[in-house]
């Protein structure tokens, strides 16, 4: 039996359209990218290494970042238990003591720490040896774009798990350029 002229158009389309959904995690844009650019050209006018605000969106919810001049930007946002503490350090703008207070001494499962290597935004694959990562709650993402090696169920987790790690940084990158623009 002959496969029919419709079978082999039929095929090629599902060929295509595979081929097109494994390669959606590498097409996304990055929503980070231009804040995090927008973030430290902030910081570098300001000659700042560290920037710490507290979130609107709730009261005891903070966010932080340690500033390495072209190499990496590290962002840690956590709910605090002694909200009055981190409060009176930005008062008196001791943003590094507040970095270092939420990533050491958050509420249990509330951190989300990103390191940006290359203080560029989130990219799903790196092309160099500069991996970004994510770490929410007890899980830790190193977009490498190796999503066996994650043990990710496919490729589409893994883009999935990049867009949601990304959209999370735009929020918090979102917060420290409020605060870096009062200044």
């Amino acid at each position: 039996m002959r496969p029919t002229y419709a079978w082999r158009v039929a095929f090629l389309a599902v060929l295509l359209s595979v081929f097109a959904l494994s390669s959606s995690a590498w097409a996304q844009d990055s929503k980070s990218a231009a804040l995090a650019q927008e973030l430290t050209a902030l910081l570098d006018k300001g000659q700042v290494d560290a920037i710490a605000a507290r979130d609107p969106s709730a009261p005891d919810l903070y966010v932080a970042a340690l500033y390495f001049q072209g190499s990496q930007l590290l962002v840690v946002s956590s709910r605090y238990s002694v909200p009055s503490i981190l409060n009176d350090r930005l008062a008196k703008k001791e943003y590094r003591e507040v970095y270092t207070d939420l990533n050491s001494a958050s509420v249990p499962g509330t951190r989300v720490l990103v390191m940006d290597m290359g203080a560029d935004g989130l990219k799903p694959k790196q092309e160099d040896a500069r991996i970004d990562t994510y770490d929410v709650g007890n899980t830790a993402y190193a977009f490498d774009g190796d999503w066996k090696k994650q043990k990710m169920a496919s490729e589409e987790a893994y883009a999935k798990a990049f867009a949601d790690a990304d959209a999370r940084y735009a929020k918090m990158l979102t917060v420290l350029i409020a605060q870096a623009k009062k200044k």
